[in-house]
C-alpha cells in the first residue's frame, strides 16, 4: 500500500518509514510543497515490480534452494568453485597433452 507523507514526516520518522517499507512492504510517496517528489520502497519491492528476474533465474534459484545451495557460505562456495577449476584444467590438459 502506498502511503502519502511530507518531506518534514520523511526526514523526522526515516527509521521508522525504512522499517514499515522493509518489515511490510509499505510504500512511502514524499511530498515536497504537496507535489509527489519521491518514492521510498524496499529493495525486494523494487525488484519484484521494476526489475523482476527471467524465469530461467527463478527456476535456477529455486532448484538450488531445493538442494539446500542457498546455505552454503562463502568459503563453501570457493572452494567449490576451486575445485571446478582444478577438474577443467586437468581435463584440458589431458585432452591437449602437449600444451
Amino acid at each position: 500500500m502506498t502511503r502519502r507523507i511530507s518531506a518534514l514526516t520523511a526526514r523526522t520518522q526515516l527509521g521508522r518509514i525504512m522499517n514499515r517499507a522493509v518489515e511490510k512492504n509499505d510504500r512511502f510517496l514524499v511530498e515536497r510543497n504537496g507535489e509527489p517528489a519521491v518514492l521510498i520502497l524496499s529493495v525486494s519491492d523494487y525488484v519484484k515490480t521494476f526489475a523482476p528476474p527471467p524465469d530461467w533465474l527463478e527456476r535456477s534459484w529455486e532448484s538450488a534452494k531445493r538442494q539446500g545451495l542457498n546455505k552454503l557460505t562463502m568459503k563453501e562456495i570457493d572452494a567449490e568453485i576451486a575445485a571446478t577449476r582444478r577438474h577443467r584444467r586437468i581435463r584440458k590438459a589431458k585432452s591437449h597433452p602437449g600444451r
